[in-house]
């Protein structure tokens, strides 16, 4: 069955195959802006009073990208391009306005619900990695560092932050952009006279979406394999000395409830980061006992699985050239996860000594990667050093070559190296991908090594096709039983017995299929996209019998006022070879269960300063039933505030003796943002699941570049009774403040 799975789905991709050549590429090389160098100062107020600004090289005569990819749009923006021996100046005049939809006015947010207008840089013309920067007409800023996976908006977090500049003026039928990227902000090749560039715009009353240069509909406006050519009259060169040091100091209180002697307790930390180029497009990362206390919090999930949730890193020494580390591997089989490192298996944090990180280009077409970090010792747990090397080598034009080699050993200042506490992993994949960005061919094979454990192995085979209409993917991996990843993320290796209360490790295999279609109706209509896939998953015991299989509809309708209903009707199976306690009651037995399921979700209109979502799920759960409901209520008083309200309740019942639960998650969120520079954000979070009612507010004050203040509260309650037994809570106070040198 699962070969057969494999070879009809194979058989799916190569029958569409002829359609790629139909994909909208085009020829780019006439989508050229040159740049000369300006001698005169430039003041960045978005008035473009200077002369440097009457250039005549001017990008404009955008195409649309969003609903119709085919037609240039009537709607005109104009972009120009400077520099001087620091910065890169872009400036744009957005015409032909309507009323603004700005999200919010806190930075790194919004920025693709909004209108807005971007540019993207590529300097070593890889069309892989780049740098995204974009405004709001209100000069909400965002920044993001771009890697292979740009073409996948689940995968942006916007946690980068660096230095620039920018602002923004409005006007009754336009608003102006001006943006000053300093050099020591990129990283860019100094022999190379051109760089990749494209420019987008966000405009939400129209529901559109535009770019420079030709760009499908059905990548984002952020690939990087859609870029222009950005011209210099000389290359750009590194000026000086780029280091950066941004010390913190961080004072608060603290009081741990569920501790043996309960008490409070007041504590000062110092440390801070260090940024050093080695060259334009190598870097340096140093950071001595890190504080990540004013990182936003996880947003919580109910958790209706047999295995651990993945959540995304946030904690900025990780964040720079993050794909270089974080890009191997299937969503569901990471060999490296860095929440591993300075975090433990509840998302607790983990005291870090130091870290260090080597990351960039050394070549043109080759990035590497080298990370080490020291956490320390505990009541439960020795120190562990971390280690980890990276490179990446680009092929042709984005096909890429890349291995990793990591250590995980134990290291206390009292015993040093622990011998027989380590775990070793090494990996090598390549990634086929050809010009268009259409097909997508990946083969990988990993191995791990661990006392008492021996060497394992995992193996990863793919083909992804996306075009247009039509789009497929085929994913085949196989685990062993004896390969682990202690700096990774495999959650299916560990089953819980909750008989024996103990976790069973056990290799998978899986086959994933998806094939789908995308029908754009004529212009006028009031629907956008109807966009269906079928989807299956086969995960398999190493003996090859079934552990889960899923079967599901995903029919989603995009409408033209941006609202989407989705219906998904779902077939499962599992195979449950362990006790399982999904309720407080009796663990449920091994078995075979054959189930189906239902759901429905819509998402009203997004421009509108109120909107809501809703979600139903009806059906089956092994052997019982399980509903599912959950409503989202957000108002938006633009452009300073965003509030929402989310209630989601999951009922599940099971025949006797097996019991029954309803897990009920509820949260709130409030962000008033007095600028763009002060923000503060209360978020509540109450989950039966988790027995927990979390409360966590930010004050932040953006005072300098990259410099702030921040003031956080915790505190955290059980639900049961509600809000009479408090688990913890901390004021903390945070000041930090970046010196150039």
């Amino acid at each position: 069955m699962r070969y057969l799975t494999l070879f009809l789905f194979v058989v799916a991709i190569i029958s569409i195959s002829p359609l790629s050549a139909r994909q909208l590429q085009g020829d780019l090389s006439s989508y050229q802006l040159r740049i000369k160098r300006n001698n005169d100062p430039i003041k960045v107020d978005g008035m473009l009073d200077e002369d440097s600004w009457s250039t005549p090289n001017v990008a404009s005569d955008f195409w649309q990208q969003y609903p119709k990819d085919n037609i240039k749009t009537d709607v005109r923006t104009e972009v120009r391009m400077t520099y001087d021996a620091d910065n890169l100046y872009i400036a744009a005049i957005c015409y032909d306005v309507e009323d603004y939809v700005v999200q919010t006015l806190k930075r790194d947010n919004g920025l693709f619900t909004s209108d807005a207008f971007g540019i993207i840089i590529d300097p070593v013309n890889s069309n892989t990695n780049g740098f995204l920067f974009g405004v709001s007409p209100y000069n909400v800023q965002t920044e993001e560092l771009l890697g292979p996976n740009a073409t996948q908006p689940d995968r942006m977090t916007f946690s980068w932050d660096n230095r620039w500049y920018s602002a923004v003026t409005r006007h009754p039928d336009r608003y102006v952009v001006e943006m000053a990227i300093p050099f020591k902000t990129l990283r860019f090749n100094s022999q190379n006279s051109t760089w990749g560039v494209n420019f987008f715009r966000n405009d939400m009353s129209r529901n559109q979406k535009y770019s420079w240069t030709p760009l499908p509909v059905n990548f984002e406006l952020y690939d990087l394999g859609y870029t222009g050519d950005l011209k210099w009259d000389i290359a750009p060169t590194k000026n000086g000395t780029n280091i950066s040091v941004l010390p913190y100091v961080t004072g608060g209180v603290t009081r741990d409830n569920e501790a043996e002697s309960p008490r409070s307790e007041t504590s000062v930390r110092v440390g801070g980061d260090a940024k050093i180029a080695l060259t334009s497009s190598l870097n340096l990362d140093l950071t001595v006992n890190p504080d990540f206390s004013t990182v936003d919090v996880d947003v919580q999930q109910t958790n209706l699985t047999r295995f651990n949730l993945r959540f995304p890193e946030k904690r900025g020494f990780f964040l720079e050239n993050n794909d270089l580390f974080t890009e191997f591997g299937p969503n569901d089989a990471k060999p490296i996860f860095t929440r591993r490192m300075g975090l433990d298996m509840d998302n607790r944090p983990v005291a870090i000594n130091y870290g260090a990180r080597m990351s960039g280009n050394v070549t043109p077409n080759t990035r590497i990667g080298l990370l080490h970090l020291q956490t320390k010792s505990n009541d439960t747990l020795p120190g562990q050093n971390y280690s980890i090397a990276v490179f990446n080598q680009r092929i042709w034009s984005r096909s890429v070559l890349r291995g990793y080699v990591t250590n995980r050993q134990a290291y206390t200042q009292e015993d040093g190296w622990h011998a027989n506490n380590y775990g070793r992993n090494t990996g090598l994949e390549f990634n086929y991908l050809n010009n268009s960005g259409t097909w997508n061919y990946f083969a990988a094979y990993h191995l791990s090594a661990k006392p008492d454990a021996g060497y394992g192995s995992f193996t990863n085979l793919g083909i992804e096709y996306a075009g247009r209409k039509w789009k497929a993917r085929i994913n085949y991996w196989n685990i062993s039983s004896d390969y682990f990843a202690d700096m990774g993320f495999f959650p299916r290796l560990e089953n819980y017995d909750a008989v024996r209360d103990t976790l069973i490790h056990l290799g998978w295999e899986r086959i994933y299929g998806r094939f789908g279609y995308v029908f754009r109706p004529a212009k006028g209509s009031k629907i956008v996209a109807h966009d269906i896939e079928l989807r299956t998953y086969n995960d398999l015991y190493p003996d090859g019998t079934i552990s889960d299989l899923e079967n599901r509809i995903d029919y989603k309708i995009k409408f033209q006022n941006t609202a989407e209903l989705q219906l998904q009707p779902q077939l499962l199976k599992t195979n449950l070879r362990f006790p399982t306690d999904f309720t407080d009651a009796a663990p449920l037995m091994p078995g075979s269960f054959d189930y189906g399921r239902f759901n429905v979700t819509y998402q009203s209109d997004a421009r509108k300063l109120f909107s809501w979502q809703t979600e139903v799920g009806v059906g089956q759960y092994y052997n019982g039933s399980l509903t599912r409901y959950l409503l989202q209520l957000n108002y938006r008083r633009q452009p300073w505030g965003t509030f929402s309200v989310g209630w989601e309740q999951n009922n599940l019942k099971l025949p006797d003796p097996y019991g029954e639960s309803n897990l009920r998650l509820v949260n709130a969120r409030a962000e008033v943002n007095f600028s763009t520079k002060v923000f503060w954000t209360t978020f509540l979070q109450y989950n039966t699941q988790r027995e927990n009612f979390n409360v966590n507010s930010r004050l932040q004050w953006r005072y300098s570049t990259m410099s702030d203040i921040f003031l956080v509260y915790s505190d955290n309650y059980t639900t049961s009774p509600f809000l009479q037994n408090n688990r913890n809570r901390a004021i903390l106070l945070k000041l930090n403040y970046m010196f150039n040198l």
